[in-house]
């Protein structure tokens, strides 16, 4: 898969075009210099570039943050993975205070339901919660 034009890599990768340039910017994707001779001037991905990108968005798809992002890329280069491990364990405390959050608005939410499913007189409970 040599010489994706900029228009192809982030179609391939299930991004925009300004979301490739974003990431150049960012330092996630290498920049590669533009082609002589025939289609001079277009910058031409490879393999690995399209496999940078879908790591990219997987690693956001996980809820890590470009820096971490960043982090995981140059830990990845020096093959650090006691500081990759504790990376991920991070995301993962994060992730689960997040759904224990989730959770508990879950069930809130259920009990005003039910009682907003009563018959009783009054203002349905679900309005009055939210506008404490």
């Amino acid at each position: 898969m040599n010489g994706l034009t900029i228009g192809k890599l982030a179609r391939a990768g299930g991004v925009g075009v300004e979301t490739v340039r974003y990431y150049q910017r960012r330092g996630l994707l290498r920049t590669p210099e533009r082609a002589s001779g025939y289609g001079a001037g277009v910058r031409r991905y490879c393999e690995d570039d399209l496999r940078q990108l879908k790591f990219v968005r997987s690693a956001q798809a996980a809820g890590f943050t470009l820096e971490q992002i960043g982090e995981l890329v140059d830990l990845d280069a020096r093959d650090d993975r006691p500081r990759a491990r504790e990376l991920a364990r991070e995301r993962l405390k994060a992730l689960d205070a997040k759904i224990a959050e989730l959770n508990a608005a879950r069930e809130a939410l259920s009990k005003l339901a039910r009682a907003c499913g009563e018959d009783g007189a009054g203002p349905c409970p679900i309005l009055v919660a939210f506008e404490r």
